[in-house]
């Protein structure tokens, strides 16, 4: 891309987001307010220019909905593309039989009520209930388009001119990110559905020619109150930081569990934790890698996603646990940590960036998605191969001691991730007279039983099971975009570890803490010039930067983060331009940041900016 050409591309990015802004302060007073019902989202995606129906605003909120954040809504503006004008005219010209600019109230309450997102009666009525464009039972349709239009654009003016002329506007930020605790084992609020998923970097709005973007606030400023964070990692550095495996590891003792992390509806991302008891001091060797579920020939397209290990001592209350160490050397996909651990019980906390593990957007694929079920020659239901395959990896995903059985605890680990309910002993007792079981614990035959049992039930209606595989991380087309299996090894020199694998509901938090700890710890705090109080900490490792922000005033304070001048970097924000509210007297995770190609040499040059409050 050239440089101008990634310029537009950014000011496009920062004018879509402060359009965002405008919306979302027309209807609350700061970003950091939660849209807290189905009404209120429906008048913030008006404000913003978008007609939502009642199916697409139950899509985003749903019964278990109870919250939905700024980031949130960017994310469904992102989905949920503006009707143009002359596209809404083409649509009610397919409809127009005697193509006089007329359409039937009865032919066009059938079509907008039966086909497609299927609109309720009472929205119908609503259209047909506006004098202007209705007469004789009849829609004049290019009236209609035209009111739409300008109603679209009148919503868009208002909000953006209350923004501009509203002083407080400068104190608000692009995004209310902080981090997004991710859920534990059982499945995430479906709230919204591709929000933070959607690529941030396919704005579809455009820049407004008196609109000028963030970056370009006064450089003078910028200058006082704006550091600069430049740093360029060398591709061959990477070897130099491998830990050296000891000699004689096959003679330790050795543990391991697998795992997966999860992306979530609302984008964040969670996985099971697990505690590792050590019944002596002694040297350890732990190691967390993406697992290959395929054949080695054929790797999975996973692989390349960073994972991370954070080892915190457990103490009786989360409060008292604290960060140990975390794997912060690599040896290919392995990312390891070596040193001596007390005897004592730890929890390990899997991690990654999200910088290459996100959320992606569930438009509609090519063609039809891929069949699940058929029936044989005999009239049975039965799987097809494709899927067959499919459930077969899920085995080895919920087979998290790698013995080959599932035990009722990791079935139940796939039942709380895919329906959220459990198994109990009395249910499992029947499935072991029903099923392929072994040793009290499920084959993979068994499994394949099961859920052909349940498809069967259902008549080979394959509603539920895509529910199933779209919870546990698959596409349309039966690819695993939204998931990362790994494997954790832990290898003590002078007794045997317990590995045991847990769903804290305190994981996430203490999760967070950790990242943020081992931040601070290895790099200084730096505050922005003119502001002694708030501060910026960037740890540059090898194969990850990440940085954190703290703000010790007593009011919320917003940063503004350009990444434009980085090459070859991705971040988990998903943005190279965004901003951050920081409240009072809190620290934040601001981003983390790895090469987009490895091999190649990555240069992170940041510039966080305060934004001032008048």
């Amino acid at each position: 891309m050239s440089f101008q050409a990634s310029r537009r591309s950014s000011e496009d990015e920062e004018t879509f987001y402060m359009q965002c802004r405008a919306a979302y302060l027309s209807v609350f007073r700061s970003s950091l307010t939660n849209i807290t019902s189905k009404q209120q989202l429906c008048h913030v995606l008006q404000q913003a220019g978008r007609n939502p129906s009642q199916a697409t605003l139950s899509k985003y909120w749903t019964p278990g909905t109870s919250k939905l954040n700024f980031d949130d809504f960017c994310g469904i503006l992102k989905c949920e593309r503006q009707t143009e004008e002359a596209e809404l005219m083409r649509a009610f010209k397919a409809m127009d039989v005697n193509g006089d600019g007329y359409i039937l109230h009865s032919a066009l309450e059938k079509v907008l009520t039966t086909k497609g997102e299927k609109m309720t009666t009472e929205e119908v009525n609503t259209i047909f209930s506006l004098a202007d464009v209705n007469k004789d039972g009849k829609l004049d349709y290019t009236q209609f388009c035209r009111l739409f239009a300008s109603t679209v654009r009148q919503c868009q003016s208002v909000a953006m001119q209350k923004l501009e002329t509203d002083g407080r506007w400068k104190k608000q930020n692009f995004g209310s990110q902080s981090y997004s605790p991710p859920k534990a084992a059982a499945p995430a609020d479906p709230a919204a559905v591709e929000v933070a998923a959607a690529h941030r970097a396919d704005s579809d709005s455009s820049l407004k020619k008196d609109s000028k973007p963030l970056s370009r606030l006064s450089s003078a400023r910028s200058r006082r109150s704006s550091l600069s964070n430049a740093v360029t990692v060398r591709a061959s550095n990477a070897k130099a930081s491998q830990v050296l495996e000891p000699a004689g590891l096959q003679d330790w003792h050795h543990s391991f569990r697998k795992g997966c992390f999860f992306v979530e509806e609302d984008g964040s991302i969670s996985s099971l934790q697990y505690q590792l008891h050590v019944p002596q001091t002694t040297n350890v060797y732990i190691t967390i890698h993406p697992l290959n579920i395929h054949t080695p020939e054929k790797p999975s397209s996973w692989m390349t996603v960073d994972t991370a290990l954070f080892i915190v001592s457990a103490g009786e209350t989360k409060e008292e646990a604290t960060l140990v160490s975390f794997t912060e050397s690599k040896d290919k996909e392995k990312y390891v940590w070596m040193g001596e651990l007390n005897a004592g019980t730890y929890y390990l906390l899997p991690f990654t960036s999200g910088c290459r593990l996100k959320k992606h957007n569930k438009k509609s694929f090519p063609g039809k998605s891929v069949e699940l079920v058929y029936k044989t020659d005999t009239g049975e239901l039965d799987f097809t191969r494709e899927l067959r395959e499919v459930l077969s990896d899920v085995f080895d995903m919920i087979d998290l001691d790698g013995n080959g059985l599932l035990s009722l605890e990791e079935y139940n680990f796939f039942e709380l991730r895919t329906s959220g309910e459990q198994c109990d002993k009395e249910a499992w007792a029947i499935c072991k007279e029903n099923f392929d079981m072994r040793k009290n614990q499920l084959t993979r035959q068994g499994f394949m039983e099961l859920n052909l049992m349940e498809a069967t039930e259902k008549d080979g209606d394959s509603a539920d099971l895509w529910v199933t595989l779209e919870a546990m991380g698959y596409n349309q087309m039966l690819e695993l975009t939204e998931a990362c299996p790994f494997q954790i090894d832990v290898y003590c020199e002078s007794s045997q570890p317990s590995l045991q694998t847990l769903s804290l509901e305190s994981g996430p938090k203490l999760l967070n803490q950790a990242v943020q700890k081992s931040i601070t710890a290895k790099s200084g705090a730096k505050a922005l010039r003119g502001h002694d109080n708030v501060f910026i900490f960037t740890y540059k490792g090898e194969h990850r930067i990440s940085s954190v922000i703290a703000n010790k005033t007593n009011q919320k304070v917003t940063v503004h983060v350009n990444n434009e001048q980085s090459r070859n970097c991705c971040s988990s924000r998903g943005m190279t331009v965004f901003a951050v509210e920081i409240p009072a007297r809190t620290k934040m995770v601001c981003q983390h940041v790895l090469p987009i190609n490895d091999k190649q040499d990555w240069t992170y040059n940041c510039l966080e900016t305060i934004l001032p409050s008048i």
